[in-house]
């Protein structure tokens, strides 16, 4: 067990509410599989990771990772300049989703992503239209989630398992062209008075429904 790490006295680039001091027993015992950091093993890691990977290199965790993220990918409309889109990509992060579509404008508020966004992988199309034709090279349906006329209650709705589940902005939802062209139309059932939840609320529900559906506990 590592010391805990005042981030204070010893902070690294990520800052998280908890983290590990210098590898304890000095350089003679630092481990010596080319994963580890030398720098994090000799100052500490407050990085906002999970145990697993303390004292890690970016590389080895993105190598990690993507020996086991899941086949599904989020994407996001950006036109507004949301800012739930950094709490989304943290999100897909904690799902372990395959890749994050930024769909519009390129630029995007990083900061609730929580620098997850150096672990994960983001992908940039400039419209819908191209989205689209992406999503259908690699034969991925396209989920989309909005509460509009017609659309299906999450609970009754089986997610294929190789997918992108397709957000839109924080109050006006998804643009009819991103609504015309999904392969189906996912509503999260509500019961209070408000007509919509928060948008990175909304896709942390919905990929923990794909894997409520997919994966063996």
């Amino acid at each position: 067990m590592h010391p805990p790490l005042d981030a204070e006295q010893n902070p690294t680039v990520e800052l998280s509410t908890y983290g590990v001091g210098p590898w304890p027993g000095g350089r003679e015992e630092w481990p010596e599989d080319a994963h580890y950091d030398r720098e994090l093993l000799e100052r500490g890691d407050t990085r906002n990771v999970i145990d697993r990977y303390r004292y890690w290199t970016m590389a080895a965790i993105v190598a990690d990772l993507d020996e086991h993220r899941h086949p599904f990918h989020v994407a996001i409309e950006n036109w507004q300049h949301d800012m739930n889109i950094g709490s989304i990509v943290r999100s897909a992060n904690a799902f372990a989703a395959d890749t994050v579509h930024i769909v519009g404008r390129k630029r995007w508020n990083k900061r609730g992503a929580m620098v997850t966004d150096r672990y994960q992988h983001v992908m940039h199309h400039p419209d819908v239209a191209s989205f689209l034709a992406w999503a259908q090279s690699e034969d991925l349906p396209v989920i989309s989630i909005d509460n509009v006329p017609g659309c299906v209650k999450i609970e009754t709705f089986a997610f294929p398992e190789r997918c992108v589940l397709l957000f839109g902005q924080e109050g006006p939802g998804l643009s009819p062209e991103a609504i015309a062209a999904a392969d189906a139309v996912v509503e999260i059932t509500q019961f209070g008075s408000t007509r919509s939840i928060n948008a990175s609320a909304a896709a942390a529900v919905t990929m923990h429904s794909w894997v409520m559906q997919h994966v063996s506990f």
